[in-house]
């Protein structure tokens, strides 16, 4: 007669599946409470100590750590060895393992969670009989996730057994469901212990959705989650409206929500190809937005919003003008979603505002054949530790416009240069190979649509010579934010004080590569 040994800590379906073994003539080994469920289900199982024939122990840490479970689990039926010892030591073969892990995952998560709970919830016994089978699936059918407990059982009902394809694919899965079980067991071991660059990294993502392709459409893609869900992240937003998110919209968005997480007052942030095109704040989200698409009607055309406060009615008329791609926002009022979901496909999209400096975690990078890892560029530098190098003092005026102007420089690509005033983003120069050639797009754009009067500028890094603020300064810029740091500093700020500009030196670099 064939064994199952089935322990199980979540028990969706565990019923369903032992009466389908027991009508397939199979005995089931059981433990603890899953042996409780299946009893008050009527359904006769052996005891884990009737075949161990030793008692648990150890408030259940030891139960399962036997010869008499692992010998049954590892020995190969075709080995006359393995058969003799299992004859000569009475041990019976189990031919189907059933289990899945203590919630460590679900512990670690509860606000209140102590180490203690955390350690305690650490599966050994499970891991251990989930590798034994595994690694033996050539006799051995494993199963860690409930989904799969009908494929198996409607193998065995029509042919007595699984096939050998089906053990090997499920000995993958529990390989891969071992291996994330331990790193997120080794990750919280790490934190715990505060260690900042362990000579492993042991990461572990969940598949979240399949895309239909990558950055172009020969690539194939998928959007893998965090295994341990960060609030504030695109990978948690809840989508209420259109059609599924691509792989360049999930980076855009990723870029949107970076970029909002910046300002505490109702603002808008508009988005094309991983930068700002348009940076609104006002006193409300409406005329934030005014202001957002203000700073560039054309660029704004097929991009990514996104909204800090809720999206009102007289917002989303506005919005609803536009060819969007997505918008996202902490909540939408009714009949502004009704409005926008009159549109197919726009994905209208709500995030946990509430949770966004819980979002600050080491951002990951892959490169060929390796990873980089850094702390995100989270650091915020106030109007109170700008340094005024030059002559002439900023106005108030300025320093406020100079303040938003720093907000936003940061997540612009490198070389970055970001023209703006107290409300509004209104020249963006991103991503050129020389920092001059980044002023002079950022105030073409800006004169072109009129908006020079009151711009300040900012830039992300320091000015390796004195060009660019000269060509700022014959194009009227009077105030300039940049963090200084240059063996020619005294260049640009004498060059600063030729054409009366005043200057002021963050001490913090702001590259974004």
């Amino acid at each position: 007669m064939k064994r199952a040994l089935i322990s199980v800590s979540d028990k969706t379906g565990v019923v369903e599946l032992a009466e389908g073994l027991l009508q397939a003539g199979w005995e089931i080994i059981s433990t603890g409470g899953t042996q409780n469920a299946l009893t008050k289900a009527g359904i006769a199982t052996i005891g884990i100590e009737e075949v161990t024939h030793f008692p648990e122990m150890m408030d259940g840490r030891v139960k399962t750590l036997h010869p008499l479970i692992h010998g049954g689990l590892l020995s190969r039926r075709d080995n006359t060895e393995h058969v003799k010892a299992m004859t000569d030591h009475n041990i019976q073969p189990i031919d189907l393992v059933v289990v899945n892990l203590y919630p460590f995952k679900e512990t670690i998560l509860k606000a209140d969670v102590t180490t203690k709970d955390a350690i305690e919830n650490i599966d050994i016994g499970g891991p251990s009989m989930l590798r034994s089978a595994a690694k033996n699936h050539e006799f051995v059918t494993v199963v860690v996730d409930p989904l799969d407990y009908g494929k198996v059982l409607a193998e065995i009902k029509e042919n007595g057994k699984t096939t050998f394809a089906t053990r090997q694919k499920l000995a993958a899965k529990v390989f891969r469901h071992t291996a994330a079980y331990d790193a997120l067991i080794a990750g919280f071991m790490t934190e715990l212990v505060a260690e900042k660059e362990p000579e492993k990294l042991t990461l572990t993502y969940d598949l979240k959705q399949n895309l239909r392709y990558g950055e172009n459409s020969h690539q194939e893609a998928a959007f893998y989650a965090d295994a341990l869900p960060v609030s504030y992240s695109i990978a948690q937003a809840k989508q209420l409206h259109g059609k599924e998110l691509s792989y360049n919209n999930i980076k855009d968005a990723d870029a949107a929500i970076r970029i909002v997480r910046e300002f505490k007052e109702p603002t808008v942030v508009a988005l094309k190809h991983m930068n700002p095109c348009g940076i609104g704040s006002a006193d409300t989200i409406v005329k934030a937005y005014d202001f957002a698409y203000d700073a560039d009607p054309v660029s704004i055309f097929g991009g990514i919003i996104v909204l800090n406060r809720k999206v009102d009615l007289a917002t989303a008329e506005k919005m609803h003008k536009l060819f969007l791609e997505i918008i996202i926002a902490p909540s939408f009022a009714t009949d502004a979603l009704e409005l926008l979901s009159s549109k197919k496909n726009i994905r209208l999209m709500t995030l946990d505002f509430s949770e966004v400096n819980k979002a600050e975690l080491p951002e990951k990078v892959s490169v060929l054949g390796g990873l980089l890892l850094q702390d995100q560029d989270v650091i915020k530098e106030e109007v109170n530790d700008f340094k005024v190098v030059t002559k002439r003092q900023p106005s108030a005026q300025e320093l406020n416009a100079l303040a938003f102007a720093w907000k936003a420089v940061k997540h612009v690509k490198s070389n970055a240069i970001v023209l703006a005033n107290e409300h509004q983003t209104v020249g963006i120069g991103a991503g050129q190979m020389n920092r001059v050639g980044s002023v002079k797009i950022a105030i073409a754009q800006a004169e072109n649509a009129g908006k020079m009067d009151g711009a300040v500028l900012a830039s992300d890094a320091y000015f390796p010579m004195g060009d660019s603020v000269e060509f700022a300064a014959e194009h009227g810029i009077k105030a300039i934010v940049q963090p200084g740091g240059s063996i020619r500093d005294q260049e640009s700020i004498d060059m600063a004080d030729k054409y009366g500009v005043a200057m002021v030196f963050t001490d913090v670099r702001h590259f974004r590569h």
